[in-house]
């Protein structure tokens, strides 16, 4: 008789752990009662009170699609006392069991086989599926689809087509838009929703396949959807999410199947969407903009160079501080047990210094007059330096090489000393000389290679393209200045044991319109600040005991020797003076005792 009746709807190739967990049964009207899942079956097994004796099952293979699973399955029930029998195969209760384990295991390899080979050519037809560059789902925003008939005749008869993707003329130039202000100006994924949002009609949102979940705006995922799908560089990519094995998990970059080729028109280039992964990078964890942080109720101030002072020995970024006088710092201070051998607690390093050397940097290499000869000779000295470094390589190469020769030959003597070789030590000896002769044949492809190499050169023409000037960075507001920073790729790289910070700036051809923008904006603040100096307007200042200060009407002419002078007064009466209220920068000694400022 039928005591129970235990049974799953899920994959018999699931692992034996995570099978009899789901309720997906109760989504069915299904007509036979169930006493449990797979783990309730073995549960009860191994009662001593076991509602049953015999476990039976329409066929084999229905226990588990692995050879594996289902043969752990009859072991834990034999270990039960429980026979393990199949509708299919011959039953036998007279103990004799040779021929029924023997059909029993051919079929469950065969079973197994059978699985393996469907997913294999499932998975082929994927690739060739993509390959002819047929798209999966949903087109991704910027395309529309493109219905073409079946390419198999027997599917094209009942109707059948597939779909390939052509640019959206409406949505096309926001794709290209969006990875633009990635690359160039390095934003967040809010801030590029921000600016989307800003005006829909020009950036239509995306719209989710099923309508009411829309949400009639750009979010942050629909931005970073937009930014990691490589589709938008032409080429087909399938298998980015593991849809069947993992609930729609992301799959590694080297999991995806790509197209050989380009299989439709691009929005992007493949180098700015590789540039926009590495922004990624760069980006964790750091906002997009300038000023306070509306995350943080307690911040009081900013920090202009956060986000671009990274320490060479332990990888963390440098986050701002401000001592109990007001100074800004950066500061690295590692986690307690995080800490790499040789890196302090901590080390803070002033914000004004950072800042100073960096406008030397730019004055220098990038916006002064000489910059192009200074590149000239940093970049012969690098090159003197690569190719000697380049040279000793393909030396102690070809030292390598007649090492290996010289071994190999003094192996093979060896034998000619024994009248009587033993066999074993010929093999030996036979063996390792193939060995040496492989290693020395790769090291001669090696050098093949090194000696046919170009060294890398330079191209300093791109710096043509930028305007000569002086910039003052602590001068320029903080939105000019970052915007400065990000176009201009500014890497500060601090290595705390030398005490040097190593900075870097790159200058591309495809990013060279937007550094030349940014650098005319800044050269131009700088000036703009520098004319303001000839005339300011002044503030009369009273003694102690008098009204506050007033404005003055008129604007009060300040020779270059006086604006020195105001500079310096203002540093040192500047925390005096705050209490009357005295809005101006510089402070000076005026006629009558009286002061102003």
């Amino acid at each position: 008789m039928i005591a129970a009746h235990f049974y799953d709807i899920e994959s018999g190739r699931k692992d034996l752990a995570s099978r009899g967990r789901g309720r997906g049964h109760e989504r069915f009207a299904i007509p036979v009662p169930r006493e449990g899942g797979i783990q309730d079956l073995l549960a009860e097994a191994k009662r001593a009170d076991r509602c049953f004796d015999v476990v039976i099952c329409e066929s084999i293979d229905r226990i588990a699609r692995r050879t594996y699973t289902g043969t752990l399955i009859e072991n834990q029930l034999e270990e039960a006392g429980v026979l393990l029998l199949a509708a299919d195969e011959p039953i036998n209760l007279d103990g004799k069991r040779a021929s029924q384990i023997l059909t029993r295991r051919v079929k469950q390899g065969v079973a197994e086989w059978y699985v393996l080979e469907l997913l294999e050519k499932s998975w082929g037809g994927f690739e060739t599926h993509t390959e002819q560059g047929f798209n999966i789902g949903k087109p991704p925003y910027g395309y529309l689809a493109k219905k073409v008939p079946h390419p198999v005749p027997a599917r094209r008869a009942e109707g059948a087509s597939k779909h390939l993707l052509s640019p959206d003329p409406v949505r096309g130039p926001v794709v290209t838009m969006i990875f633009t202000w990635r690359v160039e100006e390095r934003l967040g994924y809010q801030a590029i929703t921000d600016r989307l949002n800003e005006d829909l009609t020009r950036y239509p949102p995306p719209q989710p396949v099923d309508p009411s979940r829309a949400v009639g705006r750009w979010t942050h995922s629909s931005v970073r959807e937009i930014l990691t799908n490589p589709k938008h560089t032409g080429y087909m990519v399938w298998n980015r999410r593991a849809t069947k094995s993992d609930g729609g998990k992301p799959n590694p970059p080297e999991a995806w199947v790509w197209s050989s080729a380009p299989t439709h028109e691009p929005l992007v280039s493949v180098e700015t969407f590789k540039a926009a992964q590495e922004v990624a990078r760069h980006r964790e964890g750091s906002r997009s903009g300038s000023g306070l942080n509306k995350a943080c109720e307690q911040t009081k101030r900013t920090y202009v160079l956060r986000s671009f002072l990274v320490c060479v020995h332990c990888g963390r970024r440098l986050f701002g501080k401000t001592n109990r006088v007001g100074t800004p710092y950066y500061v690295c201070k590692p986690p307690k047990g995080y800490v790499p051998e040789g890196h302090p607690a901590s080390y803070w390093i002033r914000e004004d210094e950072l800042v100073k050397a960096i406008s030397r940097f730019f004055n220098d290499e990038v916006f002064g007059a000489t910059r192009r000869d200074r590149l000239s000779r940093i970049a012969m000295y690098a090159q003197e330096q690569k190719a000697k470094d380049h040279e000793e390589k393909i030396a102690a190469t070809h030292r390598a090489i007649d090492a290996l020769a010289r071994r190999r030959t003094a192996l093979l003597a060896s034998l000619e000393h024994l009248e009587t070789p033993d066999p074993e030590f010929t093999r030996d000896v036979s063996a390792r000389a193939a060995a040496l002769n492989l290693e020395r044949k790769e090291k001669q492809a090696r050098l093949a290679e090194m000696e046919t190499a170009q060294p890398a050169r330079q191209c300093a023409d791109l710096l043509d393209g930028l305007p000569v000037g002086q910039i003052d960075l602590a001068q320029i507001p903080e939105p000019l200045l970052r915007r400065l920073f990000e176009v201009f790729r500014l890497e500060m790289r601090v290595d705390h044991a030398a005490r040097k910070v190593h900075c870097r700036v790159t200058i591309a051809s495809g990013l060279l319109e937007g550094q030349r923008k940014a650098a005319e904006n800044a050269i131009n603040n700088a000036k703009s600040a520098h004319d303001n100096g000839d005339r300011v307007r002044m503030r009369v200042v009273p003694p102690a005991g008098f009204e506050p200060a007033h404005t003055a009407p008129e604007a009060v002419a300040l020779s270059p020797e006086l604006r020195g002078r105001c500079a310096w007064s203002c540093l040192a009466r500047e925390k005096h003076y705050q209490g009357w209220g005295c809005g101006a920068h510089l402070v000076v000694r005026g006629a009558g005792g009286s002061r102003v400022g």
